[in-house]
């Protein structure tokens, strides 16, 4: 470890210099801050481990040299949270050096769509597009809904959301998955409990230059958008369908009453699940990331279990439950959150010391 700590030292300075100059090309300039900000945080770390170690090798001295008995006990107090506090830095220092997730700093497409259950778990796509939205605006992050289909009882069948800010990627990764919901649905007269689902899928959105679209591999269809009844809502021909020829997917667009806007959507949109599949070929060319399914975004997995009559909520990826259900859908996500990312940390800290 300390070998790649000296190393990082001489590339944030090698960084630093490049910085410095004039960096014309925006991809180098991008790579270099990226690098940057991975880099300023264990160089932190480690000058403050050395100061502490330094700290710790002046008091031990002292202690040889000591003969106060009372002197003494307190050298040895000073040595012991010194020692404590090296401990502490080092294991920091440990998580710090974990090779960052590259699209960590990217905004996100967020999709939800309702799964088994019908008006139901249409209802309850609903209530986590506004538990994600209330946890958005927790972060300062800004959510622009891009297009949506209603329940026929409320809620939604399906919603697409951008959501931009700082470390987006970074937090909402591990909402990826099969969310499922035990509780009493307005329509059961008889009390009884039902259990639904919907699913969540978090999409990186790359830069224009990380996925390149040809013209000639998208297939544009334009038509008249139409309502949640299936009625003509517009009599131009706003809303756009596109189609990527290669893999098959297919986007459609219809909220905004601009075919240009639409269109520009929809092509965010499918970048995002283009390179959302290149993720995913990517991720199982790698047995590490093969066997965490922390942050992978699998959507087969159920990942998560929200029962209302007791209160509770329960990741099943970390066994992690807890009976504060009410605030968790007023959008306080952060405490599950935080567990994930210091659960997948761990993992994949076992799995880098493993191989070493």
């Amino acid at each position: 470890m300390w070998h790649r700590l000296e190393e990082a030292v001489q590339r944030l300075q090698a960084v630093e210099r490049e910085l410095g100059q004039s960096v014309e090309d925006p991809v180098r300039l991008r790579e270099l801050g990226r690098e940057h900000k991975y880099l300023s945080p264990i160089v932190t770390l480690y000058r403050r481990w050395q100061r502490l170690d330094e700290a710790w090798r002046q008091a031990k001295a002292e202690l040889e040299a000591a003969r106060d008995p009372e002197w003494r006990d307190l050298v040895v107090e000073e040595l012991e949270r010194l020692a404590q506090e090296k401990k502490s830095v080092e294991e920091a220092l440990k998580l710090a050096l974990l090779p960052p997730d590259p699209d960590d700093d990217k905004s996100v497409i967020l999709e939800i769509r309702a799964g088994t259950g019908g008006d139901e778990a249409a209802l309850f796509a609903g209530d986590l597009a506004r538990m994600y939205q209330r946890y958005c605006e927790k972060r300062g992050w800004s959510w622009q809904l891009s297009d949506y289909t209603e329940g026929n009882a409320g809620g939604y069948k399906e919603l697409i959301v951008e959501v931009r800010g700082e470390g987006v990627y970074s937090w909402l990764k591990y909402e990826g998955g099969v969310h499922r919901v035990q509780r009493v649905p307005q329509t059961e007269s008889q009390g009884r409990i039902h259990t639904s689902a919907a699913s969540v899928a978090v999409l990186p959105e790359p830069e224009e230059i990380e996925i390149e679209l040809k013209e000639s591999d998208i297939r544009k269809d334009t038509y008249c958008s139409s309502g949640h009844g299936g009625q003509s809502v517009n009599t131009t021909y706003s809303a756009v369908r596109l189609v990527h020829i290669p893999t098959g997917i297919t986007v459609a667009i219809q909220n905004e009453r601009s075919q240009i806007k639409n269109y520009e959507t929809a092509l965010r949109i499918l970048r995002a699940r283009l390179y959302e599949l290149e993720l995913q070929k990517r991720r199982a060319a790698e047995e590490s990331l093969r066997r965490s399914y922390i942050s992978t975004g699998d959507r087969s997995a159920k990942i998560r279990t929200y029962n209302f009559p007791q209160n509770r909520v329960t990741d099943h990826r970390i066994g992690l439950t807890l009976y504060n259900l009410d605030r968790v859908m007023e959008g306080e996500l952060q405490e599950l959150l935080e567990a994930l990312r210091l659960a997948d940390q761990t993992q994949r800290l076992a799995q880098m010391e493993a191989a070493s």
